[in-house]
């Protein structure tokens, strides 16, 4: 009997295990695109493809604001909601994209986004 009970709660613990969710994404997947001014002044468009969930990233065109003028426009295409910030390393004010159709004018200006629900 005792082997019985002890098979019965192995196969359900394995049961349980196959049907636990697995854990979330490391990234989210699509594509985030914004537009900067390029060292000819002319407008750049920049990609960051399948970006990572809950790390700040710091658009590397306008990462100083001493030299450069920040980016904007920005279009969410991937499946998390975007948040994005006036200032590198996510800091000044923010404002959230949804996920897949959310999108900014060329009045939001970002230098910093983080991607997460």
């Amino acid at each position: 009997m005792r082997m019985r009970n002890a098979a019965v709660a192995g196969l359900g613990a394995l049961v349980l295990g196959l049907t636990h969710p697995a854990s979330p994404a490391a990234a989210a997947t699509g594509e985030f695109r914004y537009t900067y001014s390029g060292l000819d002044g002319r407008p750049q468009t920049a990609e960051l493809p399948d970006p990572a969930d809950g790390e700040c990233i710091t658009l590397p065109e306008v990462a100083d604001p001493a030299s450069s003028s920040p980016a904007h426009s920005p279009r969410n295409r991937t499946d998390a909601t975007a948040t994005v910030f006036t200032e590198p390393d996510c800091t000044g004010d923010w404002f959230t994209l949804r996920p897949l159709v959310g999108r900014g004018s060329e009045r939001l200006k970002l230098r910093s986004v983080v991607f997460g629900d």
